[in-house]
């Protein structure tokens, strides 16, 4: 058994409001269940209450994110809160302060929807084993996802260029763009962020290839899958009659692309979730089955029911939860090429890729598994492949204590850069 380490969490929420959160709250209640001693520093509440449950030391700095600043003021205190986060810099000097660097790991999993870049001081000041879980590209990206909003496709300048800062690609607005530049010159000049944090945990390899580029000399990087939650409930009698999207209705995750391409191939798409194109697609595709949103109960249902799920994504998903969840409901999945779901799913063996953003391509794939015998076996290959090798939550923690260890064992030593 591997010695017990002080595991010191960073996060911007406390709850599960998504797929960072979910990961950070779920990898330290599995590190404290492995006897590790885990403090859970975040800024916004509400406290999910297994934390407290499972003996795990919150400090909470019960500050807001932007859906929390109401009003104006609130807006423009959150605006100089997300540049440089003064409480949550003075609250983690002072908890690391205290720690013991031979047994002690900080591991970042959010800091861009609330703690801001000045934790990075506090990292460094602290001289302690560092780690960070890259769930997105803020780290490299100031807006975040190597995405062009605006011309709905992936970004390929390079972050910070004249052609970057010149283009407005953010989802909203330039002026939001340009704040977000602003912070990331304060990440990557001011905030001793990047020369603290020496050890990156990726989620897949297509975080590699678009990200590895534009990181810092000296890092170490870690391949590490997050854990899903799945329930094995055996391989599935029959393929079923719907193809399924579950998520956001947004621009980036495609889903415009599947009713188009379902039309083509002559199904009726099932749509569970809701978002800003709702009404949209409601409006143009009335033949789809729009379900709302669905409690992870209904969505793993309607995965175990569906005969292929479709991931449409049209941006960089770092390793999109849902194709997981799918394969070990036993439903293929039908996914785009340009996104890292693509590297669980074999084409034509559990699943089939499409050339991203392209209606008729997908439209090809959906008429694909009008063959009874291709969607029975790619069916079976589904539930088969995920189970032969699930990503267990212990797994996940396993590979996260080899993490933490590779980084004690290369811990900074040199006094801290001086600001």
């Amino acid at each position: 058994m591997k010695p017990s380490m002080h595991v010191v969490i960073v996060a911007d929420h406390g709850h599960i409001n998504g797929g960072q959160a979910k990961v950070a709250i779920e990898s330290a209640l599995g590190l404290a269940r492995k006897g590790h001693r885990v403090t859970f520093f975040v800024a916004v509440a509400p406290i999910d209450p297994r934390l407290a449950e499972a003996g795990i030391e919150v400090i909470c700095l019960d500050q807001v994110d932007i859906a929390g600043a109401g009003g104006l003021a609130g807006q423009m205190n959150f605006l100089v809160q997300t540049m440089w986060n003064r409480a949550a810099l003075e609250r983690l000097s002072g908890l690391l302060a205290g720690c013991d660097p031979a047994d002690t790991v900080v591991h970042v999993h959010a800091w861009a929807k609330a703690l801001s870049p000045s934790i990075g001081r506090a990292l460094l000041a602290a001289r302690l084993a560092c780690v960070y879980t890259m769930h997105e590209f803020f780290l490299v990206c100031p807006n975040g996802g190597f995405y062009d909003y605006k011309l709905a496709e992936p970004c390929k300048r390079a972050p910070l260029s004249g052609a970057c800062i010149s283009v407005n690609c953010d989802a909203r607005t330039y002026p939001r763009k340009l704040m977000r530049v602003a912070r990331q010159v304060i990440l990557d000049k001011l905030s001793g962020f990047k020369e603290a944090v020496r050890h990156i945990v990726l989620i897949s390899d297509l975080q590699m290839e678009v990200s590895a580029p534009w990181m810092p000399q000296g890092v170490t990087f870690h391949k590490v899958a997050n854990p899903i939650d799945a329930l094995d409930e055996g391989p599935k009698a029959a393929p079923g009659k719907d193809f399924l999207y579950v998520g956001r209705l947004s621009t980036e995750k495609g889903v415009a692309h599947f009713c188009e391409g379902a039309r083509r191939a002559g199904v009726t798409p099932a749509i569970a979730g809701d978002g800003p194109l709702g009404d949209e697609l409601r409006a143009r595709y009335p033949e789809a089955k729009f379900l709302g949103w669905q409690s992870p109960q209904q969505a793993r249902a309607l995965m175990r029911s569906c005969r292929a799920l479709v991931f449409p994504s049209v941006w960089y998903e770092g390793q999109p939860l849902t194709v997981y969840e799918a394969l070990a409901a036993g439903a293929p999945v039908i996914v785009s090429d340009v996104c890292a779901g693509r590297e669980a799913v074999e084409d034509g063996v559990n699943g089939l890729w499409f050339k991203s953003a392209d209606p008729d391509s997908l439209a090809s794939a959906l008429r694909r598994f009008e063959s009874e015998d291709e969607a029975v076996r790619m069916t079976a290959n589904a539930h088969a492949g995920y189970w032969a090798d699930p990503l267990t939550l212990d797994r996940h923690v396993r590979a996260i204590e080899g993490v933490y260890q590779a980084a004690l064992a290369d811990r900074p030593a040199a006094s801290p850069k001086a600001f």
